[in-house]
């Protein structure tokens, strides 16, 4: 006896039909797939231009060292964050953005606003976790093509990272 699976007659490659099957629709249809696609092509375009330019001045390192890494990956989050989520750096975000309250610590929670592009880089610049991958690409360029400057700059990240950590670790031990 032989099963069949049941098949699909075509593959549907529809970007309206993205969010069919999900129980979430108002936040799949609020998914700026369009503008999303624009932003990526400028980040692998951008990525793709400095990489030749790498390449073609031999300046791409056979590997990167451990202490690059911690510096690049701490610096990173640091600068996500600073860009993402400062109080201070909300004037960057504020035509992208509505302010919603505090968050702590001079933080603040913000949604994206608008319509279109406007929205989708809302949702870039308001998010750490989507800001991250633009960041360690800057970093790691600065690095390729001025590493001095990008270490110094990377290295207050770094130790700006490490005073909120502590700053946190220090007030966790005034409450006990």
């Amino acid at each position: 006896m032989e099963r069949t699976q049941p098949r699909e007659t075509e593959a549907n490659l529809s970007i309206e039909d993205y969010g069919a099957k999900t129980a979430e629709k108002e936040e799949c249809e609020e998914l700026l797939l369009t503008e999303y696609a624009t932003l990526l092509g400028f980040y692998l375009a951008s990525a793709a231009v400095l990489t030749g330019i790498a390449v073609q001045q031999n300046r791409l390192p056979r590997k990167f060292g451990l202490l690059d890494l911690a510096l690049l990956g701490i610096a990173t989050h640091k600068l996500s964050r600073i860009v993402a989520k400062d109080r201070i750096t909300g004037i960057l975000r504020a035509p992208f953005v509505s302010y919603i309250r505090s968050s702590g610590a001079g933080e603040v929670e913000e949604e994206p606003r608008g319509r279109g592009f406007q929205r989708g880089i809302g949702h870039l610049i308001s998010c750490p976790y989507c800001m991250a991958p633009w960041c360690a690409t800057a970093l790691s360029f600065g690095l390729l093509f001025a590493p001095r400057v990008t270490r110094f700059f990377a290295g207050i990240l770094v130790s700006v990272a490490a005073s909120d950590f502590l700053h946190r670790a220090y007030g966790r031990m005034k409450e006990e």
